[in-house]
């Protein structure tokens, strides 16, 4: 079979339509229907049925798609293989970071890394949770704010992330300070708004002082840390935050701060396929070396 035509099934089947999965090869949607479609043909069966919603594999489609999963991954092990055979590291590497993490702290620093690696592209993913596998190669290495629970996986601890509630000055003088956990009852509360996300702690606000009732109903709920920050330098409440992404150059306010909000460990994780190559290599000891560099900073 033409492994084209399968490349066209494959990313439609977990794409679970043809618009995705010509934006994931590069191609048009047509270009990806036309390779399904001969594909059908040729082995005289029907691989998905359609729907306004979109594509629902068949019986036969879910056969074929288990193949090309092996397949897929296959292919990009080989080509990760290749390219970790140069004497430099060069070529394209995938990298998945937390949202707030990858572009508050992560992306003004990789310049550092493209001046030691000329010959190297990242490919840089932003997700807070766990959308690309590291096993199926879907990305090839994680900075994460938990550990890795797969045995094929080997990860290495960067560092500890402290958070801690922060007002805008705005904010306080309009409600004013508060001076205990229970003084957050009467304060407008900003908090991480999505369920399904390890860095659900980071509504600490919502249940600080609260141990023997409910969490406090918050007055802003966002699924994005980076956009809490912004919501609390426009005075729209109190958020437990990230204290690297809060720095020393922020007028944020530090409050309650003998309530220390949760604190998450940083680890750089890849699969143990991965463990030679000069890509992955080149790439954690840029992010330890900057994380030294770091040390003396609120990332600690």
């Amino acid at each position: 079979m033409d492994w084209d035509k399968l490349k066209s099934f494959h990313a439609a089947a977990e794409a679970g339509s043809l618009t995705a999965a010509g934006e994931r090869l590069g191609i048009s949607q047509s270009a990806v229907s036309r390779q399904i479609a001969a594909l059908e043909e040729q082995l005289d069966v029907s691989l998905f049925q359609r729907h306004a919603r979109g594509l629902v594999l068949t019986d036969s489609g879910h056969t074929l798609h288990r193949s090309t999963i092996d397949m897929s991954a296959a292919a990009q092990g080989a080509s990760a293989a290749l390219r970790d055979q140069q004497d430099v590291p060069q070529g394209q590497l995938r990298v998945t970071a937390p949202v707030a993490f990858g572009s508050t702290w992560l992306v003004p620093r990789l310049g550092n890394f493209t001046r030691q690696h000329a010959d190297m592209r990242i490919d840089l993913r932003l997700d807070d949770g766990e959308s690309y596998d590291l096993l199926k190669l879907e990305a090839e290495c994680a900075i994460r704010l938990w550990a890795a629970d797969k045995a094929d996986l080997i990860q290495r601890k960067l560092a500890t992330v402290g958070t801690s509630l922060y007002a805008s000055p705005a904010y306080l003088k309009a409600h004013g300070l508060p001076r205990t956990p229970q003084d957050l009852d009467n304060h407008r509360i900003i908090s991480y708004g999505t369920t399904n996300s390890p860095i659900t702690a980071m509504s600490f606000a919502e249940r600080v002082g609260r141990d023997d009732t409910g969490p406090r109903e918050a007055a802003l709920t966002v699924n994005n840390v980076s956009a809490m920050l912004r919501a609390v330098e426009a005075g729209l409440g109190v958020a437990d935050l990230p204290d690297y992404m809060v720095g020393t150059n922020s007028q944020l306010v530090k409050v309650l701060e003998d309530q220390s909000g949760p604190s998450f460990d940083l680890y750089f994780i890849y699969p143990s396929d991965l463990r030679r190559s000069k890509r992955i290599s080149a790439f954690r000891d840029f992010l330890t070396t900057e994380v030294e560099a770091f040390r003396n900073s609120p990332l600690r």
